[in-house]
């Protein structure tokens, strides 16, 4: 068998370069392509998100277990014992099936040689379960399978919430979706997916939103090629809520792709959108996923903050700033930042949020709203940022989202999990007149 047969064979390929520093989405996109079979698909897609979730608890049990280190060229065999370990411990399949089908793999990787090595440390794992489980569990980094700087400063910012985080940083995510109004409501998307045998739930938090029973591939869903819907977390769909939209606005998103939040503030008013990205890779996906929703937006690529390469000199009445961030909100569907993210990161996102907030403001009308979003849990870049904004601008006036979550400075913040949502922040900042 191939290794572009075998979806454990794969995943384990694609773990080793996420280990090793290459993005999960797009591991995942570029394996997930390999494979015909939507069974295997789903495999990969579980086996790739729990090794990355629980990489930094079972790469330290694996080194626990070996009697001498596996070469750096064989970072695949490693990565396939990571998921023999989630197969056991995460995803719970049987013992027997886990292992067998783990130490194939090692065929499909062309490397039969290790078969007896895998074997024998996930028959170990069996055999000493309790008291390896025990030992890891003895630190909190890997017992939570955390890094510890990213602990120490949850602990810092939601001392009472800190546990709480973590855990729901460890749990998958609810797949919630997005209908789009313009061309099916609701109630009526919601009973084509019961008719076609598909639960959802309908949640108050977020008017267009429906939440399925179970993940699932979300193009085989009925309605996807006609633009009903689009995947989108339900914090993220608060944005086009707090903006506040009335027909006939100049609308920017200022940090466009891949154009979710775009798609709803088209599908919730009729405004004209500029949507920009500095990211040129990124807009053919952002002019896709409008086109499939029958939007059309003002697409440009763009430094939001340096006004003057794409400004028109016409002030906008909205904008929406979903800025750079840490993504430490948003971990259970990204649990590869738990791998990617260094401490050192935050003080240059935390200056990139700051110039972007000072570039866009004066683009901004008299009388206009600036939304500013982040996937972040961090207070440096959320509360602190904009009280800080709103020293340096007499002209700011923070308003109150209307929204339940907790309050954090001259914002709102959403902790991962709660409400079943991502972990998110928003501010809104009106211009005064």
């Amino acid at each position: 068998m191939s290794a572009t047969a075998d979806p454990r064979a794969l995943a384990a390929q694609a773990l080793a370069g996420v280990a090793g520093g290459q993005s999960l989405r797009a591991a995942s996109a570029e394996t997930s392509a390999k494979l015909h079979d939507p069974r295997d698909r789903a495999l990969l897609s579980a086996l790739l998100h729990e090794g990355a979730r629980w990489w930094l608890r079972f790469d330290v049990a694996l080194d626990a277990m070996l009697e001498s280190p596996l070469r750096e060229r064989d970072a695949d065999i490693r990565a396939l014992v990571v998921l023999g370990l989630v197969q056991l411990e995460t995803m719970e399949l049987s013992d027997y099936a886990a292992v067998a089908a783990t130490v194939e793999a090692t065929r499909a990787l062309r490397k039969p040689s290790f078969a007896g090595l895998v074997n024998a440390l996930l028959r170990r794992w069996l055999r000493e379960r309790e008291a390896q489980t025990a030992k890891l569990d003895r630190h909190v980094e890997t017992r939570t399978a955390h890094p510890r700087w990213l602990i120490d400063k949850l602990q810092f910012d939601w001392a009472e919430q800190v546990e709480s985080i973590l855990a729901a940083n460890n749990a998958p995510a609810p797949l919630w979706l997005r209908v789009n109004r313009r061309r099916v409501t609701r109630a009526d998307f919601a009973a084509q997916l019961h008719a076609a045998g598909i639960g959802c739930q309908m949640p108050q938090a977020a008017p267009d939103a429906l939440i399925l029973d179970a993940s699932r591939d979300v193009t085989a869903l009925p309605g996807y090629a006609q633009g009903f819907f689009s995947v989108q977390d339900g914090a993220a769909q608060q944005a086009a809520i707090l903006l506040d939209l009335k027909a006939g606005q100049r609308v920017l998103d200022a940090c466009a792709a891949p154009g979710g939040k775009s798609a709803h503030v088209l599908e919730t008013a009729d405004v004209k959108l500029t949507a920009l990205d500095a990211d040129t890779r990124r807009l053919p996906r952002l002019r896709e996923n409008l086109a499939r929703l029958g939007l059309t937006a003002d697409v440009r690529t763009g430094d939001a903050a340096v006004p003057r390469d794409w400004w028109d000199g016409k002030p906008f009445d909205r904008i929406l700033l979903d800025a750079p961030c840490s993504a430490t909100g948003i971990i259970r569907r990204q649990p590869d930042v738990k791998l990617h993210r260094r401490v050192d990161d935050i003080p240059a996102l935390v200056a990139t949020q700051k110039r972007l907030l000072d570039a866009l403001w004066p683009l901004l009308a008299r009388g206009g709203r600036l939304v500013y979003a982040t996937c972040s849990v961090f207070v440096d870049e959320n509360a602190r940022q904009i009280g800080a904004f709103a020293q340096r601008h007499a002209d700011a006036r923070a308003v109150a989202a209307p929204l339940t979550w907790h309050a954090a400075g001259a914002g709102m913040q959403n902790l991962p999990g709660e409400s079943g949502m991502d972990g998110f922040f928003y501010a809104l900042v009106d211009k005064h007149n």
